[in-house]
């Protein structure tokens, strides 16, 4: 028989130490994920410590519980009545069935947030096409949450200075500060960041800067010179220059492309 798609969800917030009555189950699949302060997850099969970022996917019918430590809030989505274009998702990220623990780093939480925030605004709304707004919204959460996922502490620790990375634009890529902070040594640095990004740092600075260039010159009426300091370029002429190569037509052209489509 086939179950409707269905999906509760929720913002749980908490300003002390609380915890799970016991080990419960449910029909539903569960994807929590911890948005600030810390917390521990268990199952029968042990206890995991989480931080703000960490997130869980647990299959239905799995015994576990939660417990939140001090200031807390958790991101929670149960869904039930899987379409199989969001199992097939699922599956990636889940390779068995038990729990699966992974991590966000601090922008990618700080965007699935964001997401989650207007997903639920979305939810609370008298809708048209309820069943499609559904599957696509969580489709979309999920599809998030596979590009981002990072399962190892090193690769986590990698994931930090790509963040500073994203959040200083305006700066030169110095290899040498970032492995120190890291703990590796510039070559461990370089080869572990590559293996996650498939380009090295220099070359993930440069399509993020593409990246917020053509979001700027889509989505603001901000001046060229503004778009290319807001980058790290300080001169209008390099930043057409690199954009020209890149693109193959001017900041300015690629600009009034995107407003006659």
């Amino acid at each position: 028989m086939h179950t409707e798609f269905q999906i509760r969800s929720f913002i749980g917030t908490f300003d002390e130490d609380w915890q799970d009555p016991g080990l419960h189950r449910h029909a539903t699949f569960e994807i929590s994920i911890l948005l600030e302060g810390r917390g521990v997850f268990g199952w029968d099969q042990g206890k995991h410590d989480l931080e703000a970022g960490h997130v869980v996917l647990i299959p239905s019918h799995i015994p576990h519980l939660f417990e939140g430590l001090g200031k807390n809030r958790y991101g929670v989505i149960h869904l039930e009545g899987i379409p199989t274009r969001i199992q097939e998702l699922l599956q990636m990220l889940v390779s068995e069935e038990k729990p699966t623990l992974f991590a966000l780093s601090r922008l990618d939480k700080d965007r699935f947030e964001r997401l989650f925030r207007e997903w639920q605004r979305i939810k609370s709304s008298q809708l048209k096409e309820q069943t499609r707004n559904y599957v696509s919204w969580i489709e979309v959460m999920v599809l998030f949450l596979l590009e981002h996922s990072q399962k190892d502490q090193q690769s986590l620790t990698i994931t930090k200075a790509a963040d500073y990375i994203r959040e200083n634009l305006q700066e030169g890529v110095q290899i040498s500060g970032m492995a120190a902070l890291a703990g590796f040594s510039e070559a461990g640095f370089r080869r572990l960041f590559e293996q996650i990004y498939h380009m090295s740092p220099k070359k993930y600075q440069q399509q993020c800067r593409m990246t917020e260039a053509k979001w700027l010159l889509s989505s603001s009426d901000k001046e060229i010179m503004e778009i290319a300091a807001q980058i790290g370029f300080t001169r209008l002429h390099s930043f057409s220059q690199w954009f020209k190569s890149a693109e193959g037509v001017s900041p300015t052209e690629w600009r009034k492309m995107q407003q006659l489509g």
